[in-house]
């Protein structure tokens, strides 16, 4: 099973399921993808990251600010101390109706905000730089995947994947979900991060198609799902009753 789609069923792992249609946000270290899952068979990505992925450069911000590893964690709970206007970092629109991302700008601007006030001896607060930092990110990523649900008249956002755990971001996507009236759903935290549940899951909707794999089937890094203009074809299965008790 491709883990993408793992992550853009995990919604499906909680009591309160989306119905489809849904645009679907795949934020992670090495992903940030946006998606249109039609059912449970058919995906369609809509736009991706030209460069770092989100998580990916809140690890690089965090290795530029020296803290501990991975960023993430570390840099969402520094942001809650600090300002998130604080420092005008930049965003990446990348046009007005584009639907990538790019996070390297974002990347170099933080590095050079923090060398140049080292050189020059002048103190700076790293939590207003995390928050800062922080905002940026997440203003992009909602901006997104709300113009996406937008552009195809679709009202159910699904939010997934690493990043997924962050709380600004749940935060800031549930508060403009509202705003809009677009229902946002999202896994759990424990369900965020890649995990077994997703994957059975995913080979639960392969395997009500009747469509199996041969034991010398070889693993792919790389999933043409990952590309716009891709899609998974087939006819749905019934949405089978899962989810999971504490």
């Amino acid at each position: 099973m491709d883990h993408i789609v793992g992550h853009l069923f995990s919604p499906f792992l909680e009591k309160e399921q989306p119905e489809f249609p849904y645009i679907a946000l795949v934020a992670s270290g090495g992903h940030s993808s946006i998606f249109l899952v039609q059912d449970h068979t058919t995906i369609q990505p809509l736009g991706r990251t030209r460069d770092d992925a989100a998580g990916e450069a809140f690890d690089k911000v965090g290795k530029i600010l020296g803290l501990e590893y991975p960023g993430g964690p570390v840099i969402s709970r520094l942001a809650e101390q600090g300002n998130p206007a604080a420092i005008p970092f930049p965003r990446a629109w990348l046009g007005p109706d584009s639907l990538a991302f790019s996070f390297s700008g974002l990347q170099t601007s933080v590095a050079n905000y923090v060398h140049q006030r080292q050189q020059k001896n002048e103190p700076f607060d790293i939590p207003d730089v995390c928050a800062s930092f922080q905002e940026a990110v997440v203003e992009v990523l909602c901006t997104k995947v709300l113009k996406a649900a937008q552009m195809h008249g679709i009202a159910t956002v699904a939010l997934a994947g690493g990043v997924a755990a962050n709380s600004r971001l749940r935060a800031a996507l549930q508060n403009l979900g509202a705003e809009r009236g677009i229902k946002i759903f999202m896994p759990s935290l424990e369900l965020c991060t890649d995990n077994a549940a997703m994957i059975a899951l995913a080979g639960f909707y392969h395997f009500a198609q009747k469509a199996t794999t041969s034991f010398d089937t070889d693993a792919y890094s790389r999933s043409p799902i990952l590309h716009p203009g891709a899609v998974c074809g087939g006819s749905p299965p019934p949405p089978p009753k899962i989810h999971t008790e504490p």
